[in-house]
């Protein structure tokens, strides 16, 4: 059996780091297996459809190195993959369900509804569809149907129960006294999610669904029309939630949810990537970083957690710093020349500059403020810093630090390491006592970039200007 899975957002938005950890779980998944993914754009609710929703999703993917196999731009013969240009398939499966009396036309308005659900709020009882036209006899519903609005409901079980598997949540049971008759198409002829993505997963040969548990309480609708169609469903697979730092669920009041908002603070794709994966599944071990080839190795779609998974960022934080730390220097140079802002620094010593901070950098949005230290005068240091600097063995080493810079040629990282070690030698002060106080000497500042890459940054005469000048 060839493993087929499909990620299949609408065109709401931004792509929610949710919807993306989906999609990313779909392609390792099918990557590992051999398979083939498919991108489908669920857009039949034509209300919601946010205008360059459809642009943002696939520059989204492309950025973070997901690749679908078909879909939007790559039709072979299952598409089209946008659902608003597959309704004639729909209208046929509908109306097969239909003639089989397995479904049935709703004529209840807006305001019959909402006061059938007042009603049942009021008596304590579980608000749904009340089932009023549910048995309306067909020569009555063909005939209100050539003059009346009408949406297309699911005749579901009233009794027993839908049992099921689920690869995560192991073995299921839903009553279907908490399933109520589904709209499976709206008034204007447009099909609803449940049917739509039915009929969609069987004629697109899926296998596996593998979506956020939200969509849980709709495995029973969803199972009973594939029992209507004589179709063999795909396997299940539902994902935990992703939570806030207090466990309610991710939402943005608490924080950013878009991938789109990620990229623009410079968070790294692949940092992203591997955050996202390890948020409801775990290869086990002490390595937190890998590499897209290794997360489709080491996958386990039997491994992943039932319990929500908390979106720390923080821990997102300290891994895209891992991740920029650990970049190729040529691409890291290319990555940050996009991020300098209005710095001032001197474009001949900018890879200086930019070396300099790569170690301390969260995301690359950080870089303007990090490049402050060779663009102005030292800050004034703090009292702890004075101290360091009041120090006798501090002025052992600036003293040294002075005569051998000034026999150099030209200060480079290299050369600024060999004096560093020289004195140490000469003098035997070493670690914090050796190092911070040309730090401070140099910036004003106890931590910063790269001390090396400052001095050469500085120059010869400007390192002696400063130290001497404490």
């Amino acid at each position: 059996m060839t493993v087929i899975t499909r990620f299949a957002p609408s065109p709401t938005g931004l792509v929610h780091v949710g919807s993306h950890r989906t999609a990313l779980y779909n392609y390792i998944f099918t990557r590992q297996q051999g398979g083939k993914f498919i991108l489908r754009v669920e857009d039949t609710d034509q209300n919601r459809y946010v205008e360059g929703a459809i642009e943002n999703l696939l520059l989204s993917l492309e950025k973070l190195g997901i690749d679908y196999d078909a879909g939007p731009g790559k039709e072979d013969e299952n598409g089209p993959y946008f659902q608003s240009k597959r309704n004639d398939i729909y209208k046929k499966e509908v109306q097969k369900l239909l003639d089989a009396r397995y479904a049935y036309r709703c004529f209840c308005s807006m305001e019959m509804l909402e006061a059938a659900r007042k009603e049942q709020i009021e008596k304590h009882i579980p608000t749904g569809y009340n089932g009023k036209c549910r048995n309306i006899p067909q020569e009555e519903s063909d005939k209100r149907a050539e003059t009346e609005d009408f949406v297309i409901r699911l005749k579901t079980p009233q009794e027993g129960v839908c049992a099921f598997h689920d690869i995560v949540r192991g073995d299921v049971q839903i009553s279907w006294s908490q399933v109520d008759d589904q709209v499976l198409v709206k008034s204007d002829g447009f099909p609803t999610y449940h049917l739509a993505n039915v009929v969609d997963d069987h004629y697109m040969d899926v296998t596996h669904i593998i979506r956020g548990e939200e969509w849980l309480p709709s495995v029973p609708k969803h199972l009973f029309l594939y029992d209507c169609f004589g179709w063999e469903p795909p396997r299940m697979v539902h994902l935990p939630l992703l939570l806030n730092a207090d466990k309610s669920k991710l939402s943005k009041r608490q924080g950013d949810v878009a991938v789109e908002d990620y990229l623009k603070k410079g968070y790294v794709p692949e940092a992203l990537n591997n955050f996202l994966a390890l948020l409801g599944w775990n290869p086990g071990g002490k390595n937190e970083i890998y590499s897209m080839e290794e997360l489709i190795t080491a996958f386990d779609i039997n491994k992943i957690n039932k319990a929500g998974a908390v979106f720390d960022v923080q821990k997102l934080n300290w891994m895209n710093g891992q991740y920029i730390k650990n970049m190729d220097t040529a691409k890291y140079l290319k990555e940050a020349r996009k991020w300098l802002g209005n710095t001032k620094v001197n474009e001949s010593k900018l890879d200086t500059a930019l070396m300099a901070v790569k170690t301390s950098l969260t995301t690359f949005q950080d870089i303007p403020d990090k490049l402050v230290v060779f663009t102005e005068d030292p800050v004034i240091p703090g009292e702890e810093a004075k101290e360091m600097l009041a120090l006798d063995s501090t002025r052992t080493v600036f003293t040294s630090y002075v005569e051998k810079v000034s026999t150099l040629d030209i200060l480079t990282v290299d050369s600024f390491k060999t004096v560093m070690k020289a004195i140490q030698t000469e003098t035997g002060v070493k670690g914090k006592l050796l190092w911070m106080p040309v730090r401070i000497g140099l910036t004003g500042e106890m931590h910063g970039p790269e001390l090396g890459y400052i001095a050469e940054y500085l120059g010869k005469n400007e390192n002696l200007r400063r130290i001497q000048n404490n």
